[in-house]
């Protein structure tokens, strides 16, 4: 069974304005930081490190959600604690590529939780062409059974 996390997409509402935050984050020069795995690491920084690291990284992803609904999602390729005391944190690095899923309604929550994948939504095949509806309106005629 792969397990994957679930986390709120704070700040962007669409997965194109994540896109364009991550654009702009890349272009951006470093400050002299060293990477352990490149320059072009997509991390997620959170307080907390996942207890189940191992079976997050055996085919897990990230699973994130714009406002009430999850709309993509992120294969995990590690899980890190970095830094001492206070300032002790965990990192989770990511695949650079997006996978649309099917747009799913989820309730607010804090931090990131566990998401099996029986619970987590399907991926969107090139075939579904939802890139031109709302995702909200998808969100719904699926909840209703209509698509």
């Amino acid at each position: 069974m792969n397990l994957n996390l679930i986390k709120l997409c704070v700040g962007c509402d669409t997965v194109e304005e994540l896109l364009s935050w991550r654009r702009e984050q890349v272009s951006r020069p470093s400050a002299g930081v060293e990477r352990v795995f490149g320059e072009q690491d997509w991390r997620l920084r959170t307080r907390q490190t996942p207890k189940r690291a191992e079976a997050l990284m055996d085919g897990g992803s990230l699973y994130r959600v714009f406002k009430g609904l999850i709309l993509c999602r992120q294969a995990i390729l590690a899980v890190e604690t970095v830094g001492e005391g206070q300032a002790l944190h965990c990192e989770l690095l990511l695949d650079n590529r997006i996978v649309r899923v099917t747009p799913t309604p989820r309730r607010p929550f804090q931090g990131w939780r566990y998401l099996t994948a029986e619970d987590a939504p399907a991926d969107l095949s090139p075939e579904d062409d939802l890139s031109l509806a709302p995702p909200a309106l998808v969100a719904r005629l699926r909840e209703i059974g209509a698509w």
